[in-house]
This record gives C-alpha cells, sequence and structure tokens, in this order.
C-alpha cells in the first residue's frame, strides 16, 4: 500500500462503527473486550476506538452471525476458527450445521405457536358466530395443539 492511500483511508468512530454494522456501541466494545472482534485501533491523541474498512467488513460478518441467534461463545469459536483457515474447515461446518438445526427447531416451535393462534382466531369467531359445536371442536384442538407446543418447547 502506497503512503497516498494511507492518507487518504477512512476511518470511523465507535458510534458510525455502530451504526453502519447495525450493532450497539456497547456490544461492539463488549465483542471487543471477549474477543469475538480483534482489538480495534486507537486514536493517537484521544484514545478513542478508530475503525477501518477491514474492521467494518469484520464487524459486518459478525452481526450476521449474531443475527442468526449464534451464541456469543460460538462466535468467538468462529472467529477463531476463521484464523486457522482450511484447517478448522470442518469444525465451521460442524458449528454453523449445529446452528442450523437449533434454527430449525426453533422454526418449527413457531408453526405450532401460529398454528395455536390461528385456532384460538377459529374458535372465538365460531363463539362470535354462536356455532357451539365449532367452538367446542375448536377447543379440544387447541387443548391437544398446547401439549404438543409444551413437549416441543422442553426439547
Amino acid at each position: 500500500m502506497d503512503v497516498s492511500s494511507i492518507a487518504t483511508r477512512r476511518t470511523y468512530t465507535i458510534k458510525e462503527a455502530a451504526a453502519l454494522s447495525g450493532l450497539p456501541a456497547s456490544t461492539l466494545r463488549y465483542y471487543e473486550s471477549i474477543g469475538v472482534i480483534a482489538p480495534v485501533s486507537r486514536g493517537a491523541s484521544s484514545g478513542h476506538r478508530v475503525y477501518d474498512e477491514d474492521d467494518l467488513d469484520q464487524l459486518t460478518w459478525v452481526a450476521c452471525l449474531s443475527a442468526t441467534g449464534l451464541s456469543v461463545s460460538d462466535m468467538k469459536q468462529y472467529v477463531a476458527n476463521g484464523h486457522r483457515g482450511p484447517e478448522a474447515a470442518a469444525e465451521q461446518v460442524a458449528l454453523l450445521e449445529a446452528q442450523a438445526a437449533r434454527l430449525e427447531r426453533e422454526a418449527e416451535h413457531l408453526k405450532l405457536r401460529q398454528r395455536y393462534v390461528s385456532l384460538k382466531v377459529a374458535y372465538w369467531s365460531a363463539v362470535a358466530a354462536g356455532d357451539i359445536t365449532a367452538a367446542d371442536r375448536l377447543s379440544a384442538e387447541s387443548r391437544a395443539l398446547i401439549d404438543e407446543l409444551t413437549h416441543h418447547k422442553n426439547h
């Protein structure tokens, strides 16, 4: 890199980095303190964090990992594995496959909750229409679904 490109290289404050990454400044500080993200340069005179484009790239993919619900511990492991390169590929795959399985379980639970709400809408619509037979049937379906939701939540 030549001197002219260093002089024109854009830097960002923590507030700007937070806005660009979608992560709160407090989260950026926390992630740095526990090693999820690499230590950030400090301004010579102010001592404040100074983010560059490379830092923002890292923040962007860490924000994406966070958005998937990946735990802080798993994010930290993912970053550490990334530094190891191809030798850690199998560990990265396992970590991400485990997260995909967690997300699938969450999606299944959400579908059950949506079914429950739909049943309750239908139940109260039947009650409003005076259709006691339908209301009784929907009430029984709701009770069965509650058992399924409880079972699903505990697994």
